[in-house]
């Protein structure tokens, strides 16, 4: 737990400005994967069809967990509140994309999302170690009157 702290204590310490708008575009594409993902569901459709009602009933549940996740955490990263959490929580989503769905579609082929997934899992990771910044709605102040 102590490493957990000074890793966050850290991060508080050593965030320049710009680097929040890298998390605010991080925010924005996972939004945008969500809603890709809710727009694509054919293939999550084709895979339930031939098979059993439970094996059906978890992929369901594991799209609409994916895209929730995504487009949930997107904004909460993208606005700058609880945003080690989100990354925390999209995290494991990620680390699926990247080793197990788009390598097997193949690296090097012409539009491989596998490069544009491993920069958004190291853009997850760097916001886990840096936190929200000094763009964030947690780090407004009430103005006094």
């Amino acid at each position: 737990m102590k490493l957990l702290k000074k890793i966050e204590n850290w991060g508080d310490q050593h965030h320049p400005q710009w680097i929040d708008y890298f998390r605010i575009l991080l925010g924005i594409i996972l939004i945008w994967k969500g809603v890709d993902f809710y727009i694509n569901m054919e293939a999550f459709n084709h895979l339930m069809r031939g098979a059993m009602l439970g094996t059906a009933f978890s992929i369901s549940l594991a799209a609409h967990l994916i895209i929730l996740v995504h487009i949930i955490g997107g904004l909460a990263i993208a606005i700058g509140t609880n945003t080690r959490f989100f990354c925390l929580l999209n995290l494991p989503i990620l680390i699926g994309a990247v080793f197990f769905i788009n390598i097997s579609g193949g690296i090097f082929k012409p539009y491989s999302e596998f490069w544009f997934s491993s920069l958004v899992l190291i853009g997850l990771i760097c916001f886990i170690v840096e936190g929200n910044g000094v763009l964030a709605v947690d780090k407004v102040q009430a103005v006094p009157q």
